[in-house]
């Protein structure tokens, strides 16, 4: 800018810093495979280590169909954000404390660091376990929808037998076995 300009008032435009882009299926998958890892090298209690791994299993399972399940903008970051963000952190919160002392010492009331750790698992879980039913629920829904469509198109559900022929019934044998005639 030189004087002339400062003199004009013109200032040139702020520059804004550019936005991450949002991480791409890649990302989160290689974040999954590092939160898995690290809960495995960390050498973690076993009740943190199948917590982690349930948390990253529904989260392999839910991500991939959440772009056909109408979940809103915030359930979709709040997805990736588990696996790229939340989850990674608490697990490095708690490894970069010493063994022994988070898993004895009380740092919050009663709670170890450990059961601190466990319960943000538990919270993370039931989550992730709740948005993978609601992914599966529209997927669900679209199966009831195509059903009543088939009802409507045909006439009978899949299910029901086909009614008679209306008509007068043929006998094959007596209506009674007990009237046989001897």
């Amino acid at each position: 800018m030189g004087l002339f300009d400062w003199l004009k008032g013109d200032q040139p435009a702020p520059q804004q810093a550019p936005l991450d882009a949002p991480p791409t299926p890649e990302d989160i998958a290689d974040s999954l495979t590092k939160v898995d890892q690290l809960a495995a090298d960390g050498n973690v209690p076993p009740a943190v280590l199948s917590r982690v791994h349930r948390v990253t299993r529904k989260l392999r399972e839910t991500l991939p169909r959440m772009r056909n399940a109408g979940l809103d903008s915030a359930e979709q970051y709040s997805l990736m954000a588990t696996a790229t963000d939340y989850l990674p952190e608490a697990l490095s919160a708690y490894l970069r404390l010493p063994r022994d002392w988070a898993d004895s010492r009380p740092i919050d009331g009663a709670k170890t660091s450990l059961l601190i750790l466990v319960d943000q698992l538990d919270l993370l879980g039931s989550t992730v376990d709740k948005m993978y039913d609601a992914v599966l629920q529209a997927d669900a829904q679209a199966l009831i929808a195509h059903g009543r469509f088939l009802q409507e198109k045909f006439g009978h559900a899949p299910t029901e037998p086909p009614k008679a022929p209306a008509g007068p019934r043929q006998s094959i044998g007596p209506a009674n076995p007990l009237d046989l005639e001897v």
